[in-house]
């Protein structure tokens, strides 16, 4: 691109949203790197659009010029799914609105960059949820949640991004305003579009807006972090707990001892989950609807929490725990949740991580964390190897601190780690995406069917390649370089 070109087209976004609004060298300083800080990138310029019409009209000009546009909500991943050396980056934090909020419909109705914590206030005020729930929920926002197809810790009960959004408006690559902003629960009416730009991750448009299912927001929770032999034991405890719950588990989160270990180092004035260290530990919490397991009986006792306490000592008689602690009040309930909610920051204690997001079916879980463990300690005997875990789910989050800075070291651990899971019937990526960093693992891994379906998808949308090119799809797609 041309320095006439590049000054023509600052000059057009200008003209779409106003100077105040198009940040370059310095001031696009912000939208510059992913939280992490580890990749880093400088954009020809950010643009914050006001409304769906100026999204509209920045994408025509980048198709138009054949400038690739890179879209950014919360910038929170951890996948380089927004480098953008040299292009357009489109910012989405203006249009942050949530229009409606229907308590009867349970539905609420935003525009993408509304951020997720704001969504769960305006829910909670209704006695509603909107039941994504991550560390990163402060700034997060939701249109890039669903970009991703984002999980969180509550997928067990309530499913990822995909499964909690009714309807998306979205900006094409040609510019072009596609309203599936439906309502209907049951829609059969031709091809999912919803379902496909949810989860592309800007490659094949940008996400508005979008109509969020709302669930019941619990009357009372029991929480309780528990420690059993083995994570096939775990496994058979969220099956015995759905069943005495009635399928009413929000959470089911693993944290091995050396992730306890790790972050009481991170955080040495926080306390252990239990007295005696275990290897095994689990956050368990169970939502009750009904008034009847919520209201405290003559004993003061809430129901939902006593029946929990009940079948966890049951088990414990049983041999089947090896400890248990419920939580007595929402301070201890809070002290369980911040525990897992680390996990990101107790990663990055150390300036050195390797980290993979890989999923198998459940009944594949304690396979997986032995064989991953066990193959990056082959090719790092000092690797420190930390991870926790959606259980309920099948997520495993590897972690591990490397004995060296050497990045031929940590590429082979990674790929090792991603081997294991496919080797078990799992996958690459659970919940972060694809970005740039996965793509060599999408063309050692998927079905290469399944690929060139995508390709024809991407081309068919996307011919000049300008959306969020050089991510998703491995080298040999239909996009541009980054650096266009």
């Amino acid at each position: 691109m041309t320095e006439t070109t590049s000054s023509q087209i600052l000059r057009d976004l200008i003209e779409i949203v106003g100077a105040g609004h198009v940040a370059t060298g310095p001031d696009a300083a912000p939208w510059s790197q992913e939280w992490t800080g580890q990749t880093q990138w400088t954009p020809l310029a950010v643009v914050r659009p006001a409304d769906t019409q100026q999204v509209s009209e920045i994408v025509k000009l980048a198709n138009r010029t054949g400038t690739a546009i890179v879209p950014v909500s919360g910038n929170t991943g951890l996948v380089q799914g927004t480098v953008a050396q040299d292009v357009i980056m489109l910012s989405l934090d203006r249009m942050s609105a949530i229009r409606e909020l229907r308590a009867d419909a349970r539905i609420a109705i935003v525009e993408a960059g509304a951020i997720l914590s704001r969504i769960h206030d305006a829910a909670e005020q209704e006695g509603l949820i909107f039941p994504l729930f991550f560390g990163a929920r402060g700034s997060a926002m939701i249109g890039g949640a669903l970009s991703t197809n984002a999980g969180g810790s509550n997928v067990v009960r309530y499913g990822s991004a995909r499964h909690l959004c009714l309807g998306i408006e979205a900006v094409l690559p040609t510019g072009e305003i596609v309203d599936l902003m439906s309502e209907l629960h049951k829609d059969n009416s031709g091809y999912d579009l919803r379902d496909l730009l949810i989860g592309a991750e800007g490659t094949l448009g940008i996400i508005t807006a979008a109509v969020l299912k709302l669930h019941p927001k619990p009357l009372a929770y029991a929480t309780a972090m528990v420690a059993v032999p083995s994570l096939n034991d775990g496994l058979a405890l969220l099956n015995r707990l759905q069943r005495e719950t009635g399928g009413a588990v929000e959470a089911f989160e693993f944290m091995p001892g050396i992730f306890i270990e790790a972050y009481l180092e991170r955080y040495p004035e926080a306390r252990a989950p239990f007295d005696t260290p275990h290897d095994v530990n689990i956050l368990v919490e169970v939502g009750a609807l009904s008034p009847r397991d919520a209201t405290p009986g003559p004993d003061g006792k809430v129901p939902v929490a006593a029946h929990l306490e009940e079948v966890l000592e049951g088990l414990f008689e049983e041999g089947k725990l090896l400890d248990a602690v419920v939580a007595q009040s929402d301070t201890q309930r809070q002290e369980m949740w911040a525990r897992r909610e680390a996990s990101a920051s107790v990663a990055r204690l150390r300036p050195n991580v390797v980290d993979n997001d890989i999923a198998v079916p459940l009944d594949k879980m304690q396979a997986l964390v032995e064989g991953v463990t066990a193959r990056a300690l082959e090719i790092d005997p000092g690797l420190r190897p930390i991870c926790v875990a959606h259980l309920g789910d099948g997520n495993l989050h590897f972690a591990g601190w490397p004995s060296t800075e050497d990045p031929g070291l940590q590429k082979a651990v990674k790929e090792a780690v991603d081997a294991e899971a496919i080797r078990l019937g799992g996958s690459i990526s659970a919940e972060h995406g694809i970005g740039l960093a996965k793509r060599p693992s999408m063309a050692r891994y998927k079905d290469p069917v399944a690929l060139m379906a995508m390709r024809a998808i991407k081309q068919a949308l996307d011919p000049k390649g300008i959306m969020n090119p050089g991510k998703v799809l491995p080298a040999g797609d239909q996009s541009v370089p980054p650096s266009t």
